[in-house]
């Protein structure tokens, strides 16, 4: 049940608006003056404040109103705030209005108004409470990554909060990390995310792709050989792990490293050392490995194409990255880094979210390169970025049944969903994240 405070000091002004409200179900708490109106703030949960403008006989300055106004203000910045004035005292309450009370009533007052106008005020002051909750833990989630270095990741969706808060906890260890996702996703980065944030961060950080590598010449890459080890071999080479010591070496498309290049890396795993090809001579390094693959390495296993045994040796943790299909949140943040100061239309805008992205960031970030130089200047619409035929059908059922949302149809769908951000981004079949930008746009508070 909702409690409201009636602050006033005319005991039967009190006596008739706790009747009336309390018939229709809220609780009351009454209060002659403002010393109990701060107490009652202070010490209770308080939905709504009702007070009169004027505490003592023969005032009509409406000054003491003014301070019990600013000093509950003080108490609770989100706490809505009804006026009762007389015509005497408009003039003040409605300068307070525009200081953030909620709202004004007249004396003697209609009951049908003022019942409405408190539903609405309770309703909104819920929503702000829930808002301002929401922001304070976002930030307290956020405070870890305050001095972390993300070296330029752009994301906005929860999926990725998720990854990025678990790379900064793997960045303190140096524990083996397996990192899996679709081509394109950003696995690489996130190993520079673990890299960038790590206590080896000044140290070398040698990256390789493993599936590239000759099968030949796996050995000489990975461990390094001395000059006449091969044809070819004219002096000495030093290998990606030597290179990496002390660093990180990061093994990226793991999964299509042959069976004779997994055996020879898992010893280097094992023990930390190895010997150039040619060489006798067994050297140690100390590195930490952090390796990414598309590819179910589960069932490769089961196949007999990657080595079990190796398979746990890199995977000491996984992370997964989802693909940019299950991020929406992310794709508009990408496509304004890409393409900075470029406005987007609101049906291409739908329309890209809706898109599947099968190549992922590298799809995204392609497709961006490419309107950038076909379309150097105006707003961007869908047709500019040349996508599958799936986002075409997306575009036209947008535009035949969707229309931006005007400021008044935004407030409406805020006020009937109590500000939770979630259902009204749906009711207009946005994202959570293009709503935003439309709250700031038309200044609603949220």
């Amino acid at each position: 049940m909702d409690k409201i405070l009636i602050v006033d000091d005319n005991q039967a002004v009190l006596d008739a608006l706790s009747l009336l409200l309390e018939i229709h179900g809220y609780e009351v708490v009454t209060a002659l003056s403002p010393f109990d109106a701060e107490q009652i703030v202070r010490y209770q949960k308080v939905a709504l404040v009702m007070q009169d403008m004027n505490f003592t006989a023969d005032t009509t300055s409406g000054e003491e109103g003014v301070a019990l106004f600013t000093a509950l203000r003080a108490l609770t910045p989100t706490l809505p705030i009804i006026l009762m004035t007389a015509w005497t005292e408009l003039e003040t309450a409605i300068e307070l209005v525009k200081l953030g009370a909620a709202d004004y009533i007249a004396k003697p007052w209609d009951d049908t108004k003022l019942l409405t106008s408190i539903t609405n005020l309770v309703a909104l002051g819920k929503a702000n409470a829930q808002n301002q909750t929401h922001q304070r833990q976002q930030q307290e989630r956020m405070q870890p990554k305050k001095h972390a270095n993300l070296v330029g990741l752009v994301y906005a969706s929860t999926a990725m909060e998720r990854v990025v808060d678990m790379s900064l906890q793997l960045a303190k260890s140096d524990v083996s990390v397996l990192i899996t996702g679709p081509n394109g996703s950003g696995k690489e980065r996130i190993a520079e995310i673990i890299q960038a944030n790590s206590a080896v961060c000044d140290a070398p950080f040698i990256k390789v792709n493993a599936g590239a590598l000759p099968q030949e010449l796996i050995e000489a890459e990975l461990f390094g050989a001395e000059a006449g080890a091969y044809t070819g071999a004219n002096k000495k080479r030093i290998g990606r792990f030597e290179a990496a010591d002390g660093g990180t070496l990061f093994l990226d498309e793991i999964g299509n490293l042959p069976l004779s290049g997994q055996m020879k890396l898992l010893r280097v795993l094992q023990t930390g050392e190895f010997e150039r090809l040619g060489s006798t001579h067994t050297q140690k390094v100390s590195v930490r490995v952090i390796s990414a693959t598309n590819a179910n390495l589960q069932h490769d296993i089961q196949a007999g194409r990657f080595r079990e045994d190796l398979y746990y040796r890199l995977n000491v943790i996984e992370l997964n990255l989802p693909p940019l299909q299950a991020r929406q949140d992310d794709i508009i943040p990408l496509i304004r880094h890409f393409l900075p100061d470029r406005e987007l239309s609101y049906v291409a805008e739908q329309a890209l979210t809706a898109h599947s992205w099968p190549g992922n960031v590298r799809e995204l970030e392609n497709a961006c390169k490419r309107v950038s130089v076909l379309k150097p200047a105006g707003v961007l619409e869908i047709q500019d970025f040349g996508l599958v035929e799936q986002t075409t059908r997306v575009a036209s059922q947008t535009t035949a049944h969707k229309v931006e949302p005007s400021k008044q149809d935004i407030e409406a769908a805020m006020h009937l969903h109590q500000g939770v951000i979630a259902k009204v981004a749906r009711q207009f079949g946005l994202t959570r994240q293009a709503l935003y930008r439309r709250l700031q746009k038309f200044e609603i508070d949220y």
